[in-house]
């Protein structure tokens, strides 16, 4: 019979396990020292390298002027002030031989940049020998200062059309590159941080090592090596003989219920099974239904795709009937003059030529409208701009049996900040539902009015209509894309959608209210600009 009260401290399970437990935790903690420690280098240097390279783009800007104009006093005066701030070690001007040009120390004025530097060997391969580039040419480098590390960083000045044109330059359009500016800043400031954090990162995971330590060790002692010491003494008994014993479990964790865990196995198999038979179920009913919202979502992108080349063609149209439209406007003036002015004819070739001119306007907006541009922003006049595209669609068959109530204050521009465009197509996207909604026959009420939200100003252009009006389960959806009320083929549910992100974007917000049977009214809400209004 093998005696099991032989027992050694040393090799108990709870022993083993703060051992084992403590030797994970000890390597985890220094590796999420030195990861921590290692990201926080990572991190400084990025913050570095922004500052540094928003301060080389600061350096350009307050030089550009005096460039463009040759004041060569003015940049030295220029650089020699920004070098007084703290930080700025010095900062150099100079060309791609190396010769300095404008330094915030006047003795570097004239001489050649070290061919050792990172301004010569992070562009050539052999600086003093070949003209050679690197492919990927490095644009800074950190060395030791006297008693702090600096970051030297480097960045070109371009040939920007502004300075192959101005008169005082030589610069061909050829030339990509004028010269570069090299800045030297003080990482002072950023060592001392990182070195405070460091020290308090290094008390905080030896105070974590020990205080879990101590705990784990507590733990262990109540949940595991003295549960465990009562099962041994069972296990005892039983082999002496004594198989009536029964050990006596007073917990209700693991070891508490492992006397029945056996017993509740066939049971739990089988409730996880019918589980398993009701997830299965749910899942396929999820997949259909995603199925089929992916349906929706691809027939939407179709639809759009459709419509984007139908806008494309429209405007090639347009661009074309612009052209003999030009020309029957010139002829009919070629004819007027021809005429006498009290003739009938002068009369007719005068509303021929009103008429043409208006078709021209009409179609110069839709040719505005529809241009791909770039995102600008810029100020925007939202009277003016509304005004225009409310004439735009006036003349569209889609409007012609919808009446517009305009109440527009004229009082104020509400000029906001944004791209023209952007806005234009919130407009038209509000005027195009209108219309849909009211099976384009009813009333539309445009009004712009100056609020005050959160103690800043805004402009709010309200689009009423009076159509079938929204279900209430369908407004918190709106704004959702490719969520559309319309019939098939009508639209594609991105109007809403693009013209919230558009607002958002730009600092404003898009409300609604609706009433069944009587209409709905979108109200556009938009910053207006502080010193305009």
């Amino acid at each position: 019979m093998k005696n099991y009260s032989l027992y050694h401290p040393a090799k108990s399970l709870a022993a083993k396990l703060i051992i084992a437990i403590g030797v994970i935790m000890t390597v985890g903690s220094f590796i999420f020292w030195y990861a921590l420690s290692y990201k926080q280098e990572k991190d400084l240097m990025a913050i570095a390298l922004k500052y540094g390279s928003s301060f080389i783009d600061y350096i350009k800007d307050s030089t550009s002027h005096s460039m463009l104009t040759f004041q060569r006093d003015a940049i030295q005066y220029t650089l020699e002030n920004i070098s007084i701030a703290e930080g700025v070690e010095k900062v150099k001007i100079f060309d791609h031989k190396g010769r300095v040009f404008f330094s915030s120390r006047k003795e570097d004025v004239g001489g050649l940049v070290n061919k050792k530097s990172i301004s010569c060997e992070g562009c050539h391969i052999e600086p003093e020998t070949s003209s050679v580039l690197i492919q990927n040419p490095q644009k800074w480098t950190v060395y030791k200062g006297r008693d702090f590390r600096v970051l030297k960083i480097v960045e070109p000045i371009p040939n920007n059309p502004s300075c192959y044109t101005a008169k005082c330059h030589v610069h061909p359009p050829e030339q990509k590159i004028l010269g570069f500016v090299e800045a030297d800043l003080s990482l002072a400031l950023l060592d001392k941080a990182k070195f405070r954090q460091g020290l308090a990162l290094t008390g905080y995971v030896f105070i974590f090592i020990v205080a879990i330590s101590v705990s784990l060790g507590i733990i262990l002692y109540n949940f595991v090596s003295k549960p465990v010491s009562q099962l041994k003494q069972g296990m005892e008994k039983i082999a002496a003989g004594d198989f009536d014993y029964s050990v006596p479990v007073m917990t209700e964790d693991e070891i508490g219920v492992l006397a029945t865990a056996f017993n509740l196995m066939t049971k739990d198999i089988k409730a996880a099974r019918r589980q398993q038979e009701r997830w299965t179920q749910s899942l396929e009913e999820e997949v259909k239904k995603k199925t089929e919202e992916i349906q929706k979502t691809h027939a939407g992108l179709l639809q759009t795709e459709k419509l984007s080349s139908l806008g494309r063609m429209a405007a090639g149209v347009a661009h074309e009937i612009n052209n003999p439209l030009t020309g029957i406007v010139t002829f009919a003036h070629l004819m007027l003059k021809r005429l006498p002015p009290e003739s009938e004819d002068a009369e007719d070739l005068k509303v021929i030529i009103e008429q043409a001119e208006r078709c021209a306007k009409i179609i110069r907006g839709l040719l505005t409208f529809s241009r791909a541009t770039p995102s600008e922003k810029g100020s925007v006049a939202i009277n003016e701009l509304l005004s225009r595209t409310i004439y735009m669609v006036k003349n569209q068959e889609k409007f012609h049996n919808i009446k517009f109530d305009i109440t527009i204050d004229s009082r104020q521009s509400f000029t906001t900040l944004g791209d023209a465009s952007q806005i234009q197509q919130i407009f038209l996207n509000m005027l195009i539902n209108a219309a849909d909604a009211m099976n384009e026959r009813g009333t539309v009420t445009i009004a712009t009015r100056r609020i005050t939200a959160d103690d800043k100003p805004f402009v709010e252009i309200e689009f009423a209509d009076t159509g079938c009006g929204i279900p209430e389960e369908h407004l918190d959806k709106l704004f959702e894309p490719f969520f559309t009320t319309k019939p098939v083929g009508k639209g594609t549910g991105l109007g809403l959608s693009v013209s919230h992100g558009i607002v958002k974007n730009y600092g404003g917000s898009m409300l609604v209210k609706s009433t069944i049977g009587k209409g709905a009214s979108f109200f556009i809400r938009l910053p207006l600009e502080e010193e305009k209004v």
